[in-house]
């Protein structure tokens, strides 16, 4: 599942602040939060033919974590979605596109912690990339990590913060293991996430996921579950032992660098009959209802 370069990402333009600058010129400032501690904020969103799934959310998601860490400036909606739309004009992107959004506290006037230090900001990057889904759709594989995703008392992952060195380092450990990526658990030894994506299982037609004590409010996840309360599939959120997953009928991962990814095996242990089950099937056909019907346009 390693990412490979897009040729065609060759001459990005990427938008700092506004400044359109080639892949190869574009920077921040040393002096910049994300630089300094990882001061920052990201929402990563999905480009369907000119439109933007789920946009609304994923900036009201990115203002809530900024407010959270206390920065002194938000941009507004509409500033970021025109600097969007401009970004994409200028790569000329319409579909199969994938933009990181980073919004840092900005920079400080000397280096260390303390935002007071910070007298200019808030630094706005916008990252475009022609990017399919990463992930593997005929089934993934998945190693538990010994790394826990913190609960609310540690770090709220409700604050979608730049700090992800917990993830980097599950997914070292997948990577050694010869996996696609890591499943978290929680600090309790309940199914957390995985190092970037929400999972869900399937126990006879039941759908199952975690509760958000260890996991960020995931939009991929929200818009999975609201399409089982339409579609009257079962579905509960509750805590999920790994007993429960490796005992499953079918597993599948959420998220929009992905969308819906099926997951056949978990520390060896083939999930299911090691196929795409038809639950998993069924919500997938759902969610690329839902995208073509409620993706907000951002391109003319």
């Amino acid at each position: 599942m390693l990412q490979k370069f897009n040729e065609k990402n060759r001459d990005l333009l990427i938008n700092i602040n506004g400044n359109l600058l080639h892949r190869d010129e574009a920077g921040i400032s040393p002096f910049d939060s994300a630089v300094q501690g990882g001061d920052a904020v990201w929402e990563g969103l999905r480009v369907y033919d000119g439109k933007i799934f789920r946009l609304a959310k994923h900036l009201e998601r990115l203002r809530s974590s900024a407010l959270a860490l206390a920065f002194a400036e938000v941009p507004s909606v509409d500033a970021i979605t025109t600097e969007i739309k401009r970004t994409l004009e200028a790569n000329d992107m319409r579909d199969n596109a994938h933009i990181r959004l980073t919004l840092t506290r900005g920079v400080k006037v000397t280096s260390g912690m303390d935002p007071r230090l910070n007298t200019a900001g808030p630094t706005l990057i916008i990252l475009a990339e022609h990017k399919e889904p990463v992930y593997d759709k005929t089934g993934l594989s998945l190693i538990t990590s010994s790394v826990r995703r913190p609960s609310p008392d540690v770090l709220d992952p409700k604050i979608h913060h730049c700090n992800l060195i917990q993830s980097i380092l599950a997914k070292i450990e997948a990577n050694h293991a010869g996996a696609d990526d890591a499943l978290m658990l929680d600090s309790r030894g309940f199914v957390a996430e995985t190092n970037a994506t929400h999972l869900f299982i399937v126990d006879d037609g039941l759908v199952v996921t975690s509760r958000l004590v260890a996991c960020p409010e995931g939009i991929t996840r929200e818009v999975v579950l609201g399409l089982c309360r339409d579609n009257d599939i079962p579905h509960e959120v509750r805590d999920l032992s790994l007993t429960e997953v490796y005992r499953a009928g079918e597993m599948f991962c959420t998220g929009t660098m992905g969308e819906l990814a099926p997951v056949i095996q978990v520390d060896g242990r083939t999930i299911g009959d090691g196929e795409i089950g038809p639950v998993t099937r069924r919500l997938a056909k759902f969610f690329d209802t839902c995208v073509a019907a409620e993706a907000e346009p951002v391109l003319d």
